[in-house]
């Protein structure tokens, strides 16, 4: 990997809780701690601020963009590698002035699942080398800009924590099916919708069953709505923005994490219910797949298909062996592939060749 300049990385916000800066950090904390084989390092963090972000002692961190613009034009001009997070970024690095710099990408879903517009297309192809959080991502990024297919590309599959130490915690009784999203209404295709719709057919199966709904956003008010049309009254919870500790309490209570959604790059909270032995319910039409592996560790559904996503959650939500299987795989998968550390080990294998050229994937 070359050193010359080190490593300039451009990187996207700090206290998020989205798999963007979740992800984010732990990739610049696994540059950190490549003890020096990577050169001298810089963060350059455009966003939301805080102390909880990464390595805030050797980089720069502002959300405002005047300040940003003009501490980019003041950064020393050497790097021998950039690495940027996320694509709206991409638009700071001309003001580095960089030289014979090696440019890499990470696309994370469905910002990148477009036409890129002029001058965005002038910008990637500046790039030498894309990842990708998933082969789903790569290809619906490809699809709609077949110019950058024979691009040199990696897939780094996410990760997130570490592996769950003691028993797996047994699930709550009546059982719970989870949902855990922004509730926004730019991201309306989670599946929120579509388990509402569904859920007097999962009560016809599970009598007790209820449904979970952690999250906030714009989007609350109209599911609320929707819940109380359908006269689902208790049976539905809605609660809120919820505390990163409360959240893996909620995942031990459940039985399941459904998520149909219709455009996950990836899915972290997929990997999160695994850590604790809890099997998924995904779409067919996204990466989760990728995940979760179904049928193995949960199960795909079209979410588009009422019968079939009331049927699949009924199983989910069964305490039987196929339930204890499940929960039992489930684990081992994240304990397999998608820890921290296992994303930060496919993150420096990705990078560690830049200064060379790498083929296509």
């Amino acid at each position: 990997m070359s050193d010359q300049g080190g490593v300039l990385g451009l990187f996207s916000g700090c206290t998020g809780l989205g798999g963007v800066q979740a992800s984010g950090r732990l990739a610049w904390d696994a540059i950190r701690a490549a003890n020096g084989a990577l050169g001298s390092l810089r963060l350059f963090c455009y966003g939301d601020t805080g102390p909880d972000g990464p390595a805030s002692t050797d980089g720069f961190h502002t959300n405002s963009r005047l300040k940003a613009v003009l501490s980019a034009m003041a950064t020393p001009r050497r790097a021998g590698i950039v690495v940027v997070w996320h694509i709206a970024l991409l638009k700071l690095l001309p003001l580095f002035r960089l030289r014979r710099a090696h440019v890499v990408l990470f696309l994370h879903g469905v910002e990148v699942w477009r036409q890129l517009r002029w001058p965005e297309r002038t910008l990637v192809r500046g790039v030498d080398l894309f990842l990708s959080n998933s082969q789903f991502t790569w290809r619906r990024f490809v699809e709609m800009n077949p110019e950058f297919a024979a691009c040199a590309h990696r897939t780094v599959l996410l990760g997130i924590g570490a592996p769950l130490d003691g028993e797996t915690p047994p699930p709550r009784t009546p059982p719970v099916a989870l949902m855990v999203s922004r509730l926004a209404r730019h991201e309306n295709y989670k599946g929120h919708r579509e388990m509402l719709d569904a859920w007097p057919l999962v009560q016809q199966r599970v009598p007790a069953a209820e449904l979970w709904i952690a999250g906030d956003g714009d989007l609350r008010a109209q599911l609320e709505q929707i819940a109380a049309e359908r006269g689902l009254g208790a049976a539905v919870r809605f609660l809120g923005q919820v505390s990163e500790q409360d959240k893996q309490c909620l995942i031990a209570h459940s039985r399941c994490m459904a998520l149909p959604s219709r455009a996950e790059g990836f899915g972290l909270v997929y990997a999160e219910a695994m850590r604790l032995g809890r099997p998924c319910l995904v779409s067919t039409l996204d990466a989760a797949r990728e995940v979760v592996d179904p049928p193995r560790h949960g199960l795909a559904v079209d979410p588009a298909d009422r019968e079939s996503l009331a049927a699949a959650v009924g199983r989910l939500l069964s305490d039987s062996p196929e339930w204890q299987d499940w929960s039992r795989l489930a684990r081992k998968r994240y304990e397999q592939h998608f820890t921290a550390h296992h994303m930060q080990q496919r993150f420096l294998l990705a990078l560690a060749p830049t200064h060379k050229g790498m083929p296509d994937e």
